[in-house]
């Protein structure tokens, strides 16, 4: 059934023995592996609340960054005079980043209480809670050690990935699980870019990736090609529904693993199985039979079912 997490012997087919250092050693797959993709609202909420559990409370006391300069968009000054000595109040996620809330004692700083570190994985980034004994990965730009004992590492081999700090971080756009009706409809009013296009501008809807923008657009019954103004209120209507369905299970399920996308604990998600149309170009639509095609639109790979949207 669509949305079911796999059954626990199906789950023991995919699974292996958890390591120290949670995601440095696991490269299960669980499903055919499709072109590097970078992770989405459903990936990123389910790393930030991973974190959240295993980070929330402890201390900073030290911060070491790389010498490759491109993972760092704030100064690495900057970076290290906010995480040092500060403690990790909270981690959540907005839109595709993952923002850590920190606190400073009074007696430390009191001209900078408050601040956030925000890391944007990008392609292949991962961030680590790891034993202080644990090999270093090659491409590891950051290590924090906690006063737990542990450390927290950012690998990324691509260097796509980005950090930084802020004193009040926006991702910008609207939060797709919390917009409403009107304000969805009012969004896509006059625009003449392809219904696709439009759901993938983070200006607008702020987390929203290919994988979950052709699945969102099959449910609902749309082309990807459609002129986002060209369609009615009903089917927003549907398409804003679908949107919010396939992030809810896609979190549910932890992500979509594909390429390198594993959680903070290591583990790979499981909603690339119940992908229905990313990917499976050629293949038979599971509704119609009719063949799975697959277009580029402004250079983003498109997969719909010709029969099923219109």
């Amino acid at each position: 059934m669509w949305g079911q997490r796999p059954s626990a012997a199906r789950r023991a087919k995919l699974d292996s023995v958890r390591p120290r250092c949670a995601a440095t050693d696991k490269r299960r797959r669980a499903s055919v592996i499709i072109k590097t993709s970078v992770p989405e609202l459903p990936e990123v909420e389910t790393i930030a609340r991973g974190l959240a559990k295993r980070v929330t409370g402890d201390l900073v006391e030290s911060v070491w960054l790389g010498q490759k300069k491109e993972p760092l968009k704030s100064s690495a000054s900057e970076i290290v005079a906010a995480l040092e000595q500060s403690r990790v109040a909270a981690v959540r996620r907005m839109g595709k980043h993952i923002v850590f809330d920190l606190e400073r004692d009074q007696n430390v700083r009191p001209t900078q209480l408050k601040a956030q570190w925000i890391v944007h994985l990008g392609m292949t980034g991962r961030l680590q809670v790891c034993e202080p004994q644990a090999k270093v990965e090659n491409h590891t730009h950051a290590i924090l050690r906690l006063a737990s004992g542990r450390e927290l590492r950012f690998v990324d081999p691509r260097r796509f990935g980005r950090l930084s700090v802020s004193a009040n971080f926006d991702a910008g756009g609207i939060e797709p699980l919390d917009i409403d009706l009107d304000s969805f409809v009012a969004m896509f009013h006059g625009r003449k870019t392809p219904i696709k296009s439009a759901l993938l501008n983070q200006k607008l809807l702020r987390g929203v990736g290919n994988i979950y923008a052709d699945e969102s657009l099959f449910r609902a019954g749309i082309r990807p090609r459609r002129r986002a103004s060209s369609i009615t209120r009903e089917h927003l209507g549907k398409l804003i529904v679908a949107v919010k369905e396939v992030l809810k299970e896609a979190i549910a399920l932890g992500g979509s693993s594909i390429s390198d996308y594993v959680d903070a604990d290591g583990e790979e998600g499981f909603f690339q199985l119940q992908h229905r149309v990313y990917g499976r170009e050629a293949e038979p639509c599971l509704v119609c039979k009719t063949p799975i095609k697959r277009i580029v639109i402004a250079g983003r790979s498109s997969h719909y079912c010709p029969k099923c949207q219109r």
